[in-house]
């Protein structure tokens, strides 16, 4: 078929160290009363409340977890109240999923619940979203360059996306400096998010060559400076390189579906006291192993080869095959400490209702093999 594939972005892209000091300039083309969203703490963003309070009216969002459908019809409901014209995101994921999902529903008339996935209608938003400026301080979600949001409905116990080619951010802000004060266990957690988007999109039913490229670029920063940021947050170059992979990854995740990984990690999201990007690295060794085991068996040579390229890439050495990988991985799963889902509380008797609901998502979709439900309860006994 030769290739074949769209590709989609964020419309500007500002990467570099102290970038964000850009953002006050950028307000003279987009508007001026301005919604900033930010994390539970709004610390990081005080630094920017000034200049931006000099030229423009600040209201200020804060996100105390992450975004469920109580808080985005919050802030929904303030955007509008302030006749907000622009909105900005600076934090983690949350924050930025969040002012993503506020500047999407302001100009468009329904409930949230009408335009979510899974849950809802799914309805296609019908007027484009208020500009907005996605400013990560965490490196690993790559929210700065997605086009949904993941919400969490606690009537539901699930989390869903609200997603649209309308809400790529106007412009993503990715400055390695804001991510020098992330604490270790956070830097771990979001960074081995970044290592699963990219991935999970490599190895995707649905992956191309062109996004290909990002995914091996994006692997091999995280494999060289994931545990050098982890352990000196001030290593200012491995910052840099975990900002890249951060970006990296959720351009590729725009464009091309993940895998089983992010198919679980949507149900447990709405059960588990886990940060998403912890139930990923739980996740990750045990999809790896059964999914190269189920792609062996079927005898699907050129998806066994990426799982190839994947462990010459993360392990440095050209010898290594798809099975070294999956050792890598383990081991920086241990060096970051990071716990086993039991610590989160998850047990056999939630494995029924987790298989059942990670089949229909959409991530389940872009699995480099289908699972059966044995399979799926596997990677499941594997990851507790």
């Amino acid at each position: 078929m030769g290739l074949n594939f769209q590709f989609a972005t964020a419309s500007q892209i500002i990467f570099g160290r102290n970038s964000a000091e850009k953002i006050p300039g950028l307000l003279n083309s987009l508007g001026k009363s301005v919604m900033l969203v930010t994390g539970k703490s709004s610390d990081r963003a005080l630094p920017l409340l000034q200049p931006l309070s000099d030229k423009s009216h600040v209201t200020v969002f804060e996100i105390p977890s992450e975004p469920t459908t109580g808080l985005i019809n919050q802030g929904i409901e303030l955007a509008r109240k302030i006749n907000c014209d622009v909105v900005i995101g600076i934090g983690g994921g949350s924050a930025i999923d969040s002012a993503k999902a506020i500047a999407a529903l302001v100009p468009n008339n329904g409930n949230l619940l009408d335009f979510l996935e899974v849950i809802g209608k799914g309805k296609q938003l019908e007027q484009r979203p208020l500009p907005c400026i996605a400013v990560p301080t965490t490196s690993g979600t790559g929210a700065e360059a997605t086009k949904n949001s993941v919400i969490k409905s606690e009537e539901h116990q699930v989390k869903v996306s609200l997603r649209s080619d309308l809400m790529y951010p106007s412009v993503a802000i990715v400055d390695p400096v804001l991510a020098v004060t992330m604490p270790p266990e956070i830097t771990a957690s979001t960074g081995v998010d970044a290592l699963t988007h990219l991935l999970e999109t490599f190895v995707s039913n649905q992956s191309n060559a062109f996004v290909d490229q990002f995914c091996r670029d994006g692997m091999h920063r995280v494999a060289r400076s994931l545990l050098k940021a982890y352990k000196n947050g001030n290593d200012i170059a491995a910052r840099e390189d975990m900002a890249m992979a951060g970006l990296l990854g959720g351009i590729a995740l725009a464009n091309v579906k993940l895998g089983a990984v992010h198919g679980f990690a949507g149900p447990m999201g709405g059960v588990l006291p886990a940060p998403h990007g912890a139930v990923c690295a739980c996740l990750l060794p045990a999809v790896m192993e059964v999914n190269i085991e189920a792609l062996s068996e079927s005898n699907e040579v050129k998806m066994l080869q990426k799982y190839d390229e994947v462990a010459k890439i993360i392990t440095g050495k050209n010898s290594a095959v798809a099975k070294d990988g999956v050792d890598w991985v383990r081991n920086l799963i241990h060096d970051l400490q990071i716990p086993k889902l039991s610590k989160y509380g998850l047990g056999t008797a939630g494995f029924n209702d987790l298989v059942q609901k990670a089949k229909k998502a959409s991530s389940m979709k872009g699995n480099a093999v289908l699972l059966n439900d044995n399979q799926l309860h596997l990677i499941l006994e594997q990851s507790i």
